[in-house]
């Protein structure tokens, strides 16, 4: 398959995330992380043709894909606790722009050219107009600095550097991310236990989070690794903008609000950095 349509498809995942979220908001997000995680993770049996060598992997790529999977939730989830959440969710989306902009630092023989960086430049500005668009305040401009921006610029550079680095270290199998997963998933669940109070879990919870499990956070990992392994960072990166444009939408059909004018215009921004990018490559 080819990276743009691994990566595309990883994003389509993603792009559910924030209405499953919704509907799932009362369970405590590492309960909901941890577990989803460790459905994800299943995902790499039969990837793996159920040889459990296939998820093998070197210590430091291990850490390295928990660095990824389980440092990024941390940070976000600690990011949302303690500032704004559209303008803690704006921020984490730097991290395509961040994996365009390290590229050339952590990738040897990649360079950063003009079109590059003015496409993510001009995909970021589309994923703050989705975003923002939604927002009844301003407190990112005038409402104060919080902590909780700097968590979520964190997770931001842990999500950029993290697919970079999968490059940087010895070509493994992607059924390998279920090991990432899995790890990720147990260190969920163990903050789940320090930090959040027990939770009863219906059937319906149970459903809602295999779903999760299968898609955002389990299914869209092996195939933004493989859209990686198969792909220009740059441009999978400017693609990766498609994400929030995609949620907002999704989000606003699922909660019967109405599509706003500076959906339209995200859209327009973002497919235009998207074919800059791909044009730059």
């Amino acid at each position: 398959m080819k990276p743009d349509l691994l990566a595309l498809s990883a994003i389509a995942l993603w792009s559910v995330l924030a209405a499953l979220g919704v509907e799932l908001s009362h369970i405590p997000p590492f309960l909901l992380t941890g577990l989803a995680l460790l459905v994800g993770s299943l995902i790499a049996l039969p990837l793996s043709r159920f040889r459990l060598a296939a998820w093998k992997v070197p210590l430091p790529t291990l850490a390295l894909g928990v660095y990824g999977l389980f440092g990024f939730h941390l940070l976000l989830f600690l990011a949302l606790r303690h500032a704004p959440a559209v303008e803690a969710n704006l921020i984490n989306y730097l991290w395509p722009l961040g994996m365009v902009v390290l590229a050339p630092l952590l990738l040897p023989g990649t360079t950063l050219r003009p079109a590059h960086l003015g496409a993510a430049v001009l995909g970021f500005a589309g994923a703050a107009v989705a975003i923002l668009g939604r927002a009844h305040s301003t407190s990112l401009i005038g409402g104060g600095f919080h902590g909780g921006y700097l968590l979520a610029l964190g997770s931001a550079l842990v999500w950029s550097t993290y697919s970079l680095a999968t490059r940087r270290v010895a070509r493994f199998d992607s059924a390998a991310v279920g090991s990432f997963a899995a790890l990720s998933g147990l260190l969920s669940l163990l903050c789940h236990m320090l930090f959040e109070p027990a939770t009863a879990l219906s059937g319906k919870d149970l459903l809602g989070i295999a779903i999760l499990g299968i898609g955002p956070l389990g299914g869209a990992f092996f195939l933004w690794d493989a859209a990686l392994k198969r792909g220009d960072p740059r441009r999978i990166a400017v693609f990766a903008f498609l994400t929030p444009l995609l949620s907002t939408i999704i989000l606003l059909i699922s909660t019967g609000q109405p599509l706003q004018l500076n959906i339209g215009i995200a859209a327009l921004m973002i497919m235009a950095a998207a074919e800059w990018g791909r044009r730059a490559t």
